[in-house]
């Protein structure tokens, strides 16, 4: 049986350190080579089979993964919170740490970061990114507006000014001509960046709709074609979770268990998430409430009954749409409001 050779590679934009060492720890190479696929290919090249390689999640990765991934025979983007070696110990530059990078990947220590394997899955991931951060531009300038009325005691709401026609008496109200001219100009910005909102929205949600599986999500109560683009592109794959529980965490509404020495066991929902996923089913979970008749919001009720908190309950309600979601996707199935609840994953087990 041939030695495995595992490669790490530290990525910057003019050049990569890369360094290749066997399964007991020897580096048999060192190399500086220029950020481009065939200076890359080649320095990989030099390294015998069976070769695994690993970079750090970062702006380059996804590039790297699809152009690499066919030249070693496995590839794994590693997750940069879990490599505390990296930062914590003794010296620190990037040969040094390439060769760390590599002696936690040839030790089992990587915690690989997901990328689908689909470049179009990819495109419209970014693209649906893109659409949260146009939204969060809104939320400040909204917020800058909103502000600056509050500095002369008035108290409004972006509602309140989002239609032009409600404007001119918010400007009356100030009655200081350089404050209108202020607010005129933070106005014409959130005009800009809301137009770009309502297009992408428009977009993602034609997007959509050419998806069998997006259709298939938005029959779920709560489940709207932003949010039902989103959690498709972001979790790309059902098969990637082994459990109900790993979907959960995964998302931010899980719980992890903490404990030191014979200390109380403590029950709380880990903060390393996808935020915009968690964000995302949160959302779903109060919309389904809201709504009213389904069986989410069923369950809430029956919830807030045995005395749970409603942060808890909304939470709850979360987690059994993301199940439900997850279900459909894994067995191809509707969605079936009989199927939410105890014994789902075993009857659309039965139905597939």
């Amino acid at each position: 049986m041939k030695p495995r050779h595992f490669i790490a590679m530290d990525t910057h934009c003019q050049f990569c350190e890369l360094v290749a060492m066997t399964e007991r720890g020897r580096v048999v190479q060192r190399n500086r080579c220029p950020t481009t696929i065939p200076a890359l290919v080649d320095a990989i090249e030099q390294v015998p089979r069976p070769r695994f390689l690993t970079i750090e999640e970062g702006p380059l990765a996804d590039w790297l993964y699809r152009n690499l991934v066919n030249h070693v025979d496995e590839m794994v983007m590693s997750e940069p919170r879990r490599n505390a070696l990296i930062a914590k110990d003794s010296d620190k530059d990037d040969p040094i740490d390439a060769e760390k990078l590599a002696n936690l990947y040839r030790g089992g220590h990587i915690k690989a970061v997901h990328h689908a394997e689909s470049a179009e899955r990819m495109l419209l991931k970014r693209h649906t990114a893109l659409y949260y951060d146009r939204v969060r531009q809104r939320v400040r300038e909204a917020n800058r507006i909103m502000s600056e009325f509050r500095r002369t005691g008035i108290f409004v709401h972006e509602k309140d000014f989002v239609h032009e026609a409600d404007r001119p008496a918010l400007l009356r109200r100030l009655g200081t001509p350089i404050l209108c001219e202020e607010i005129e100009l933070l106005w014409r910005s959130y005009d800009v960046v809301n137009g770009q909102v309502a297009m992408m929205r428009s977009q993602l949600t034609c997007l959509g709709r050419k998806d069998p599986q997006v259709r298939r999500f938005t029959k779920v109560p709560g489940i709207a074609w932003i949010r039902a683009v989103t959690l498709f592109v972001y979790l790309d794959t059902p098969w990637r979770f082994h459990s109900k529980q790993a979907l959960w965490r995964y998302i931010g509404i899980g719980l992890e268990r903490r404990r030191s020495g014979n200390g109380p066991l403590r029950l709380g929902v880990g903060q390393n998430a996808n935020h915009v996923l968690k964000s995302t089913i949160l959302g779903a979970a109060k919309s389904a409430i809201a709504a009213g008749n389904n069986p989410f919001a069923d369950q809430y009720e029956r919830w807030i009954a045995d005395g749970i908190s409603l942060p808890n309950a909304r939470r709850n309600v979360a987690r059994s749409q993301a199940t439900t979601l997850w279900g459909m996707w894994k067995y191809g199935s509707e969605y079936r409001p009989q199927w939410v609840g105890v014994a789902a994953a075993a009857q659309l087990a039965r139905a597939s």
